[in-house]
């Protein structure tokens, strides 16, 4: 069951198909439970007689992205291999739907990210003693990361790096040495949106720490880290009422934001709000 085949690999060079290695993220989706949870969360937005799911249309996209795609046209990749990808939409059913979801809006949002809250959830469980949360500490790093645009594309502007493109704040959740970052939010904004902007920071982390489990997602056990960019008074005050330390980049030569008993040093500073 499921919404990909079941595929198996083999290195005997009969059977061969291209974009093989996206059997791996097929794989991930299926154990995750992922493509059931997005398909139940998109239901409301299925047509009675659509013979595509939203939920398996929206991850092929995905998938497509995964493997180099940068337009909806690029599903096309995973059409041209059915035993792997199982049936693909076609592509004005994979435009008509995004523009359905985008029409949406917060409904649709708030929809995917309760499902990928699940999701998430369930992945802890299954890494066991390789979960980020393993130590007893969950650690959520949330900084802003550059996106250059080569034509005017919407929100894209001129950046503070004297680029063009998109700035969006991110969130991942720290895996630690032995692993990588998993991304808990994008908070799309245009290229000349600011740096230490403490509203954007505050949603991105509001967000962020929705898609946590429920025992991290207020006090001590869950650390935030920012780049100097969430050094702002309003984004600490925001975070105390959450309880949980604040860990920021901050120059030796500018005055700390906080005194007391926090521990402060010349490039790092935590604030153990």
């Amino acid at each position: 069951m499921g919404s990909y085949p079941r595929v198996r690999v083999e290195g005997g060079g009969r059977g061969v198909v291209s974009q093989a290695g996206a059997v791996l993220l097929v794989e991930t989706v299926r154990k995750t439970g992922l493509d059931t949870a997005i398909s139940a969360a998109l239901e409301p937005w299925r047509k009675p007689r659509a013979v595509h799911d939203p939920g398996k249309v929206l991850l092929d996209v995905a998938l497509a992205v995964a493997l180099g795609g940068d337009c909806l046209a690029d599903v096309g990749m995973l059409r041209a291999e059915p035993t792997v990808f199982g049936p693909v939409a076609s592509d004005p059913t994979v435009s008509r739907l995004v523009g359905s979801l985008a029409s949406g809006g917060k409904r649709v949002l708030a929809a995917l990210r309760t499902a990928c809250a699940e999701v998430c959830e369930r992945v802890g469980q299954l890494a066991g003693d390789a979960a980020p949360d393993s130590g007893g500490q969950m650690i959520v790093d949330i900084d802003g990361i550059l996106v250059l645009a080569h034509s005017e594309k919407q929100d894209a502007a001129a950046t503070w790096k004297k680029t063009f493109g998109h700035h969006p704040l991110m969130g991942f959740v720290d895996h630690g040495r032995g692993g990588s970052g998993e991304p808990l939010v994008g908070l799309l904004r245009p290229g000349n949106a600011g740096s230490n902007t403490s509203a954007d920071h505050i949603t991105a982390t509001q967000l962020a720490l929705a898609q946590l489990p429920k025992p991290y997602r207020r006090g001590r056990q869950t650390l935030i880290r920012t780049g100097s960019g969430g050094g702002t008074y309003e984004f600490i005050a925001w975070l105390a009422g959450y309880r949980c330390p604040l860990s920021f980049g901050h120059q030796a030569r500018a005055p700390p934001l906080c005194s007391g008993s926090h521990l402060w040093s010349c490039t790092v500073v935590i604030c153990d709000v």
